[in-house]
């Protein structure tokens, strides 16, 4: 499964499997749970991303919807009012790559269409379908992610994953997405208490079973907050922490708020893997 190249919209990829890559999370939001507001005004938000790729960061995420426990839903149009402008600016201004952060198939079109080369969809694909088909045919890189909420989950979390994510992959592939350009997310924090959230990294390599490479969002999480006692500004250790065990576990693509700390974390996990392979040839 891995090196992989991701293909993505707009002609770009991603090497994957021999580093760590890191994706920013820029929400423009004015209720997310531990930033919300900070980075609604275009500049701001574009100063934001600036930041994150000089620190590193080779993914922005750009979300206009809050997908925390309890958050108000957005309309489309206000969702759209909120990321087409900056996905637009970020496509003349940045040479990393794109993601938006939606479930909506208008949303999805239209960002890709802005210059965003990849879907991160926190419904994965199950909300609003359709959103395969704007990655089928835009070539967009697609983002699966499980999610617990309004459903009855498997008492079992690696169970429910695989019958949650398998679903996923089917309606991709029924509409067309190619699997080099599928990447899976198993939804930490996602109607998830704090045990399930530390069951699934204790069996993270489980989840290799559907074949897929893993995309990880464990980024200031009540969990990590539940372990160490911190506020959600100061999880960025906790966080870089996770990020070492997955990484050192298979995933491949980190979502994160702090992105040097986890540079850093995450080389070390690199090194380590990269003296294993070394070791055994």
């Amino acid at each position: 499964m891995l090196p992989f190249t991701w293909k993505l919209a707009h002609g770009r990829s991603l090497q994957l499997g021999r580093k760590s890559r890191v994706m920013g999370v820029l929400n423009l939001t004015p209720d997310s749970f531990s930033d919300g507001g900070r980075f609604t005004e275009l500049d701001r938000a574009l100063d934001q991303a600036d930041r994150m790729v000089a620190e590193g960061a080779d993914i922005i995420d750009v979300g206009g919807e809050s997908t925390r426990p309890g958050g108000d839903p957005v309309a489309a149009a206000e969702e759209q009012r909120r990321v087409l402008p900056v996905i637009e600016a970020l496509a003349q201004r940045i040479d990393a790559v794109i993601s938006i952060d939606t479930y909506r198939e208008e949303t999805a079109r239209l960002a890709v269409a802005a210059g965003a080369h990849i879907v991160n969809d926190v419904w994965g694909a199950q909300r609003e379908p359709g959103i395969a088909r704007v990655a089928a045919e835009t070539g967009a890189g697609l983002v699966l992610m499980h999610t617990g909420r309004d459903r009855d989950k498997l008492p079992d979390v690696i169970a429910d994953q695989f019958a949650f994510l398998s679903r996923s992959l089917e309606i991709a592939a029924e509409a067309g997405v190619e699997r080099e350009r599928i990447l899976l997310d198993p939804g930490f924090g996602f109607a998830k208490d704090a045990g399930e959230n530390l069951e699934i990294i204790a069996r993270f390599e489980e989840l290799r079973g559907l074949g897929v490479p893993f995309l990880v969002g464990t980024s200031r999480k009540r969990f990590i907050g539940h372990v160490t006692g911190r506020d959600p500004d100061d999880r960025g250790p906790g966080t870089a922490a996770t990020s070492v065990v997955l990484r050192l576990k298979g995933a491949v693509i980190f979502r994160v708020h702090d992105v040097a700390i986890n540079i850093d974390a995450l080389a070390i996990a690199d090194a380590v893997l990269e003296h294993a392979r070394s070791a055994e040839n």
